[in-house]
């Protein structure tokens, strides 16, 4: 979480954070698949996400003159700011080319219906006096006329309804499209995990809280304009209509000129001002009220995913009691939130209640001395009326400006962390891994390679490794040594350190971690994954399953169900495999990619791998000893004080084949000879 301290949200540690750079040459880490045919986009949805986001703002130093609870809401203020930066790129020229249409259309169209307003406000002036005087044939007309007059102007409310809506979701569509597209850009959805900041629960601020951020600045704008051009029209109406009254004081008499509009404005001062006194903790609660909403999904979400954990555990209480706290939270940010709508309803219900008496009885006076006629004294309350509503605006909508207020600030704050990670792409303050290509016929090159976290703390110091084409090398070490790390750095997920990494150009990395990702959908998207289901045909991918132990299932490739809940942990590690032997990469990186299959299984995987893809360059982490039989070269990291270093980087000798052992294995491994040979002693 971020401190008070760091002024004007500029993230402190954020802003000098190194992340990943592609590999040259074509190299690419993330996966190895055939050129995927281009699908045809939604037309309604690609005429909507249009446009880019500009580049992020300069860093914002801290203020070391400010106290913490200035520099917090220094904080708050530029969060506002730091929203607005990117949100109004929608109307500009990088935005959507129907911004400024719609826009200036639905402000037309607001000014019109006011327009609209002004004539029903005339018309029920004329009706009343018509039905003062019993003049039936204006009676009539006037009652002719009032059809069209509201046909027009539900007319123009509904056209206004659709265009603040088409802005509301083009808009929502450009800003989602555009931030989505720097979350997921170098790996910075996984960066983010990594490194401190208030960007917690990112999907739900994408999800949820921009929703809220770009839907009610245009319910603002259009309320603001219309409340100004009712306001200003309909306070002449009042000032035309009401003229002075003049009230006898003992023996003599004082007059107020324009008094239903002192009234007016006095009326809406007193209660706006009560409804910002009573809301102004609503910023707040309405901010701790939906960070607690996003955490309790959080917390639901991860039962989901780890259910069968979880059951196997036999760890329902506890997740119980863990979902019951989150949710006593959100109780409890709800009853307080619930504590401010009560006290704004108050007002706003009794204003609604007192503004259309008010005018009444101010004009029963001149009505009955007869300087005022019925048709005017019922024009002037339906003119304070509007005119109050106007004045009013902030009361009906001060809980809707929290909301945003605070949505907008946590959509700000995942913005400013991924300004933190663009900024470090450029910047020098922390060393980051090079990435480029090999010089000769070198698979990949690890060139005084360090690892380092995002605070500049060693994991893997000065690694020097050399893996040819077609070499198999097994990383071993001790828990804790480093050696996932190194293989993330490797992949190009971990961007921290120095050095460099260099891949043999146009060459194809795939990974394969020890938890395979299994996407929703069918079978076969999972076993094409990452690429796209259609890439291969149905035997393809039902030959891949049966090499790989999973021919069981060759007859539901196209079913659609919840595989990662269906599949066993070894079941994804062998469906893992199977996507290997579809994309055929060049070079395969393995992170205990074995560990849920029993050591046969292990074994039939590996001769698998090494009989389909045989010049297939393979990059091991593993505790496993029996892995070193499938490995012709072996690095040991051992964990020391400042980093974990590479201690010995050994040739595996070439393994005699034994009876049935020897013939379903080969390749080499000291420690498979070691035990064959206890097995003969004993």
């Amino acid at each position: 979480m971020m401190k008070p301290s760091d002024t004007q949200a500029v993230m402190a540690v954020v802003a000098d954070i190194k992340p990943k750079q592609r590999p040259a040459g074509g190299a690419k880490p993330n996966g190895a698949r055939k050129p995927r045919r281009e699908k045809v986009p939604d037309v309604e949805a690609a005429s909507e996400v249009v446009g880019e986001a500009a580049p992020p703002p300069a860093a914002v130093e801290p203020d070391p003159q400010l106290s913490p609870e200035q520099a917090e809401q220094a904080r708050k203020k530029y969060l506002l700011k730091r929203f607005w930066i990117s949100a109004r790129g929608y109307w500009s020229r990088r935005g959507d080319k129907l911004a400024w249409p719609c826009t200036i259309a639905l402000l037309i169209l607001i000014c019109v219906n006011v327009g609209f307003q002004y004539g029903i406000n005339v018309w029920n002036r004329s009706i009343f006096d018509a039905i003062e005087q019993r003049n039936a044939p204006t009676v009539y007309f006037l009652s002719a006329v009032f059809v069209p007059l509201v046909l027009g102007s539900v007319s123009l409310v509904v056209a206004q309804v659709y265009l603040r809506m088409t802005i509301q979701r083009r808009w929502r569509s450009w800003l989602t499209t555009s931030i989505i597209g720097r979350w997921l850009t170098n790996g910075r959805y996984y960066q983010l995990n990594l490194v401190s900041g208030d960007h917690q629960n990112p999907e739900a601020r994408i999800a949820d809280d921009l929703r809220i951020a770009t839907e009610s600045p245009v319910d603002f704008v259009s309320g603001v304009l219309n409340a100004f051009l009712a306001a200003s029209t309909f306070i002449v109406v009042l000032w035309t209509i009401g003229g002075a009254l003049t009230l006898p004081i003992g023996s003599s008499t004082v007059t107020i000129p324009g008094f239903l509009v002192i009234t007016a404005v006095i009326y809406a001062g007193i209660t706006s001002t009560s409804m910002v006194v009573i809301g102004r903790h609503f910023v707040e609660l309405s901010e701790q009220k939906n960070q607690a909403e996003a955490e309790f999904r959080y917390t639901l979400m991860r039962v989901r995913e780890n259910g069968e954990s979880i059951a196997l555990l036999g760890g329902e209480e506890e997740e119980r009691s863990g979902i019951d706290r989150t949710f006593a939270g959100v109780l409890g940010k709800w009853a307080m939130l619930a504590g401010q709508h009560m006290r704004t309803a108050l007002v706003s219900q009794g204003s609604s209640l007192f503004a259309p008496v008010v005018p009444v009885l101010l004009c029963a006076p001149k009505f009955l001395d007869g300087s005022m006629s019925l048709g005017q004294v019922m024009q002037a309350a339906s003119a304070f009326a509007i005119v109050q509503g106007a004045f009013g605006w902030l009361v009906d909508n001060y809980p809707r400006l929290a909301d945003w207020n605070a949505s907008a600030r946590r959509i700000a704050s995942l913005m400013m962390s991924l300004d933190g990670l663009e900024r470090a792409e450029e910047s020098d303050a922390l060393g980051r891994i090079n990435r480029g290509e090999t010089k000769d016929d070198t698979m990949l090159n690890l060139n005084n390679l360090s690892v380092s976290l995002d605070d500049g703390t060693a994991v893997v110091k000065e690694t020097e490794v050399v893996i040819q084409p077609g070499e198999r090398l097994l990383v071993a070490g001790e828990s804790g040594s480093g050696k996932s790390t190194l293989v993330r750095a490797i992949a190009g997920l971990w961007p921290w350190g120095g050095g460099s990494v260099d891949f043999h150009p146009g060459k194809r990395m795939f990974m394969l971690p020890q938890r395979p990702y299994i996407p929703s959908g069918t079978l076969r998207r999972a076993a094409a994954y990452p690429g796209a289901a259609e890439d291969w045909t149905i035997p393809q991918i039902r030959a891949a399953l049966d090499k790989v132990g999973l021919g069981h299932l060759g007859d539901r490739i196209e079913e659609d169900a919840p595989w990662d809940q269906t599949l066993s942990g070894g079941e994804k590690q062998r469906l893992a495999f199977a996507r290997l032997l579809l994309h055929a990469p060049d070079i395969i990186v393995l992170d205990e990619a074995t560990a849920a299959l029993d050591e046969k299984s292990q074994d039939r995987m590996m001769e698998t791998i090494i009989h389909e893809l045989p010049n297939v360059t393979i990059l091991s982490v593993a505790h496993r000893a029996e892995l070193e039989a499938f490995h012709s070269r072996k690095i040991t990291l051992e964990r020391r004080k400042g980093g974990a270093k590479l201690v010995s980087d050994i040739d595996l000798a070439p393994r005699k084949r034994r009876g049935l052992l020897g013939r379903a294995l080969w390749g080499s491994g000291t420690s498979a000879e070691k035990r064959g040979a206890a097995r003969k002693k004993s």
